[in-house]
Parts: C-alpha cells; structure tokens; sequence
C-alpha cells in the first residue's frame, strides 16, 4: 500500500530519492531471480520450487510496477508501508540464497547474469 507522507518539500525530495533508489533494488533483484531461475537444474532446486518462487517474482513485479505508477501519478511525495515492503525483502532473500546455492552447485551463470 502506498501512502501520502507529510507536505514537506525537503523531505519530499528525500523520500522521493530514496524510493526511486529502493524501487529500482527490487527490480534489479527480481530480475536477477528470473534469470537465475532460468539456469537452476532440479538438483538445486526442484522445480515444483522454482515454479512457486518464479510465481512470487511475478506478482512482486506487478505489484512494484503498481505501486510505482501510483507514485508517478501522485504530486505528493509517497512512501511504502512496511507490509508491502517485507514480502519483497523475502523475497530478495531467496533469490541471495538461490544465488549462493547455485554458485557452491557449480552452475555457470551466463555473463548477463554475473553482474546482476
């Protein structure tokens, strides 16, 4: 859920910073997820797991790109609720682990993905 925060001008500008910051992490994560998922073989993680986290991605995406329309849309500077912000963290979480699974496993990652 997004919601106004106060009318300050200064602070509007930090709060603004700091969620296009914020915004910008999470799609950067849950791209790197896809394309990790994309390279995990079963003995990684089984697929009926990547099909659940793959889903998880999905809809967090949508729900950023909502909420990121909704703060385009709006004059007054915005802010997130922590509710909506922990799922996504759990979710970065996961795609970390998927990563650190994925590396001790061997499994070479196209160079797209090396970066991200």
């Amino acid at each position: 859920m997004v919601f106004p925060s106060p009318n300050q001008e200064p602070a509007g500008d930090l709060l603004d910073g700091l969620l296009d910051g914020l915004f910008d992490d999470f799609r950067h994560w849950f791209a790197r997820g896809v394309v990790l998922l994309d390279h995990c073989p079963d003995a990684v993680m089984p697929e009926a797991e990547r099909l659940a986290l793959r889903d998880k991605l999905e809809l967090a995406n949508r729900e950023l790109a909502a909420a990121s329309s909704l703060r385009q849309a709006t004059p007054a500077p915005m802010a997130l609720e922590m509710a909506t912000l922990a799922p996504w963290h759990q979710l970065v979480l996961s795609v970390w682990t998927l990563s650190s699974n994925l590396r001790r496993s061997g499994v070479q990652l196209p160079e797209t993905a090396k970066g991200i």
